[in-house]
């Protein structure tokens, strides 16, 4: 397993229990710019692994600017930093390998075995399959957090956070040959963690719950300011747990694609829903 991120507290979230469930082999995390900048991204991705500590330290790829660059950021919910201003020190990398090649160095390495958790902009991975053109076709799958099917969008009314911030990269992925499964805001809103069950989070005398508590009470408060709520949305985490239990999620195939220009609808994604589809 390759989890994509841009950290971002709901990534961190998602990091937390992947890397500690033992029936998961994640071989790599790969930064993308989103929530932060590229820079920031990598160094909350080291910052998240020397944290914890995990059994495996996976390999790590480092971000780099999107074609277009950034339109939009997520400090507002996640902090100046991502990590909710925690400030984590962290060592330099030795050999930094950009995300790209990290993901096709992983997907070569055991073919159509290797699901990518894809839980920020789609650039890493559409760079990736353009910098290995059979890529699409040995990835086992490749699972989104992004996009809505019925609903609003959660950065314009039309577009969701991820797939606005990079919806060239996101229709490249859409249109490409892997096999893919999106899970939208459709899903991922109706999951919220509310603070009852954050004090049901391991204690401070373990590691992830340290680092837990640290940097979610930042983010209670900033949804609190900013959509006058008591909890948080966990995307990352929802999108997660798709790929791990399946089952408890319903599927359907659809045709979709990304807008890439509209005045009003950059990054918002479309499917064909009509009765008799034509796409």
């Amino acid at each position: 397993m390759i989890l994509d991120v841009d950290p971002g507290i709901d990534d961190a979230m998602a990091l937390c229990m992947a890397l500690f469930d033992s029936r998961l082999e994640v071989t790599a995390i790969t930064a993308v710019g989103g929530n932060v900048s590229p820079q920031s991204a990598t160094r909350n991705v080291q910052a998240i692994i020397e944290q914890l500590d995990p059994p495996r330290w996976p390999r790590l790829g480092i971000a780099s600017e999107p074609e277009e660059g950034l339109p939009v950021d997520g400090r507002h919910l996640h902090g100046i930093d991502g990590l909710g201003g925690a400030n984590f020190q962290v060592a330099e990398l030795r050999t930094p390998h950009p995300s790209e090649k990290i993901i096709c160095d992983q997907v070569r390495a055991a073919p159509e075995e290797v699901t990518i958790i894809a839980l920020g902009p789609l650039t890493n991975v559409a760079r990736a399959f353009q910098r290995d053109p059979e890529l699409p076709s040995l990835v086992g799958q490749v699972v989104m957090m992004g996009g809505t099917i019925a609903g609003p969008g959660n950065i314009t009314p039309a577009a969701e956070f991820n797939v606005y911030c990079d919806p060239a990269s996101a229709r490249a992925v859409f249109r490409s040959h892997c096999t893919k499964t999106l899970i939208p805001l459709d899903v991922t809103n109706r999951v919220e963690l509310s603070y009852d069950l954050f004090n049901q989070l391991p204690d401070e005398t373990t590691k992830v719950g340290r680092f837990l508590r640290k940097i979610l009470p930042p983010a209670f408060r900033a949804y609190r300011q900013e959509f006058g709520v008591e909890g948080i949305h966990v995307h990352d985490s929802v999108t997660l747990m798709a790929a791990i239990y399946p089952d408890l999620f319903t599927t359907e195939e659809m045709a979709g694609d990304v807008e890439t220009s509209g005045e009003l609808t950059a990054g918002a994604t479309i499917f064909d829903r009509r009765r008799v589809p034509a796409w």
